[in-house]
């Protein structure tokens, strides 16, 4: 019934000639969206910090006010690694890096402070949680260049 419903809502629409856009899982889920992944920090894997914080994903706001992701997770495919945002708010339109080794965070910049790499250059996926445990984003990637944009 539903189906008709709407099946018959989107034919009166496109006879008035109106647009008619469908909101993605992630702006119903609130405009939170992965854009890129660096998955193998440039050079050798040594563990330094600077080559740690070489590996990030950026997440970008996409709504049009400011999101609070206080208690969000970010993981990678097996679960082994779980960063859990601390009290943080995204500003409507802008982008957050969270790094894997260790530094002082700032509004563009969060620190998972840890001691080795997250991604792996193989392949693998990350996932985006809301505070409740519902998935808001993925973006997976093989063996490739180092970077995967989402």
């Amino acid at each position: 019934m539903i189906r008709r419903i709407v099946a018959a809502a989107s034919t009166v629409v496109a006879a008035l000639g109106v647009t008619m856009a469908l909101a993605t899982p992630a702006d119903a889920a609130g405009g939170i969206r992965i854009t890129g992944v660096y998955y193998d920090s440039p050079g050798k894997d040594t563990g330094s910090n600077t080559s740690l914080n070489a590996e990030w994903v950026r997440l970008k706001n996409t709504s049009g006010h400011a999101i609070t992701l206080t208690g969000w997770r970010l993981h990678d495919r097996g679960v082994d690694h779980k960063y859990v945002f601390p009290s943080y708010r995204l500003g409507a339109g802008a982008t957050v890096r969270i790094h894997t080794g260790r530094g002082s965070r700032t509004k563009q910049n969060l620190y998972w402070g840890l001691r080795w790499y997250v991604w792996n250059n193989t392949g693998d996926k990350a996932y985006l949680n809301n505070s409740h445990g519902t998935r808001i984003d993925t973006c997976s990637w093989g063996d490739g260049s180092g970077y995967k944009s989402c």
